[in-house]
């Protein structure tokens, strides 16, 4: 009798493993990170030295001037405020100057105890997680600063706008003035703010819009030709020689240029465009390959956006799937009434006509909807809103929400 012997089915994740462990596209991934900060920032320049020129009186043991950064995602803002703290503690170091930065993301710490919080934990002052008064926070940070004699600290305050739509701007009104209670025996404190959006200014107190806004800086977009060139310098050292098609890198460039010149976009596209490549055993990443690589960038942002939306902000968009007509948008008016009906539906209170303008607002900046204001002649004028993302994503990121789930089926 013929014994044949078992062969053993081909694992599937082996097979996975062994095209990403055999694959030769990548030399160093981390290089095309968000979080990557490299030796030189192109096209960026003059911002490096106004901040710089800003930030430099801290060597002299100074404070520096409070400065609010304004520009749009992926115009570089926290690179360059990253990029020129670091050689500032690296010269202060040189010069025995004892001046330290404090980094927060407001959208990550977005009340003012984890702000205040995290400012107390890089100062060496233990809080618990949760359990004090931000108020006894706050005393044990001014307590700590004035042991702190000569020291000069500044502290960044990254999406800044997160925190104060959430909880107003009280906290930005105390660390803006923090000075006036530590006297001029304690550590000098200075503020950067850096935001999104460029009307956020208006939203604050007469008091703190002076206090906090001694320098603005605003950082344009970039265009088409300074993404390729950031593209260039980032995929010499993250990619192995020869495995990017000749197009990949304009292509990529091309399509975030189109996206309010967003380098944080075109990082990611090279990125995914790559792991895509990698994860089929390509030899080369193609146009193709990014292609794919925004299809999935975009559902990927529109779900990390959706699903961080308070509940009426959602309402507001389901209300738009409902009302978008044969053009393609909806009227103030008409998203209104649809979303007065799915409101009812669910027995919630609805809000104001005029919140849900503010909500309409809100998503526009986000790039999730597009409001623009049209004019009816006599009639007046109105505004006509679209969705300015693949409408499946948002419905698969609204669907993720127990309570909205149901209604869409």
């Amino acid at each position: 009798m013929l014994l044949v012997e078992a062969v053993r089915p081909v694992d599937v994740l082996d097979e996975v493993f062994e095209k990403v462990v055999k694959a030769r596209i990548f030399r160093n991934r981390a290089v095309l990170s968000p979080d990557y900060i490299p030796e030189r920032l192109p096209h960026r320049e003059r911002e490096i030295r106004a901040l710089g020129s800003i930030v430099a009186q801290a060597l002299k043991g100074e404070r520096p001037s409070n400065v609010f950064i304004y520009g749009l995602t992926g115009t570089g803002k926290t690179a360059v405020t990253l990029y020129v703290l670091k050689r500032l503690e690296a010269k202060a170091v040189e010069l025995g100057a004892p001046v330290r930065y404090v980094y927060v993301n407001c959208r990550q710490r977005d009340t003012p105890y984890k702000v205040l919080a995290e400012i107390a934990s890089a100062l060496n002052v233990r809080v618990p997680f949760t359990g004090l008064s931000t108020a006894e926070v706050y005393t044990r940070i001014v307590r700590r600063l004035r042991t702190l004699r000569g020291h000069v600290i500044i502290v960044v305050l990254d999406e800044i706008d997160w925190l104060v739509r959430k909880k107003g701007d009280d906290i930005l009104y105390k660390l803006s003035r923090i000075g006036y209670e530590l006297g001029l025996d304690a550590a000098k404190v200075s503020i950067i703010g850096i935001t999104n959006d460029v009307k956020f200014v208006e939203m604050l107190d007469a008091r703190v819009r002076s206090s906090l806004g001694e320098e603005e800086l605003v950082f344009p977009p970039y265009n088409a030709k300074q993404l390729e060139d950031i593209l260039r310098e980032r995929a010499e050292i993250a990619f192995n020689p020869g495995v990017l098609d000749e197009g990949v890198i304009p292509y990529c460039a091309a399509l975030a240029a189109r996206e309010h010149g967003d380098a944080r976009r075109a990082l990611d596209l090279l990125r995914v465009a790559g792991e895509l490549a990698e994860r089929e055993g390509a030899e080369k990443v193609t146009v193709e390959h990014v292609k794919r690589a925004w299809v999935e960038i975009e559902r990927d942002r529109v779900r990390e956006v959706v699903s961080t939306l308070p509940l009426h902000a959602k309402l507001v968009l389901m209300a738009l799937l409902d009302s978008l007509g044969a053009g393609g948008y909806a009227t103030t008016g008409e998203l209104y009434e649809a979303y007065r009906r799915l409101v009812a539906k669910l027995g919630i209170e609805p809000v104001t006509q005029r919140r849900v303008s503010d909500i309409i607002a809100e998503l526009d900046m986000l790039g999730v909807v597009s409001a623009r204001v049209v004019s009816r002649g006599r009639y007046g004028k109105t505004r006509f809103i679209s969705l300015a993302v693949d409408p499946g994503a948002v419905r698969e990121a609204l669907s993720q929400d127990p309570l909205l789930r149901e209604i869409l089926g």
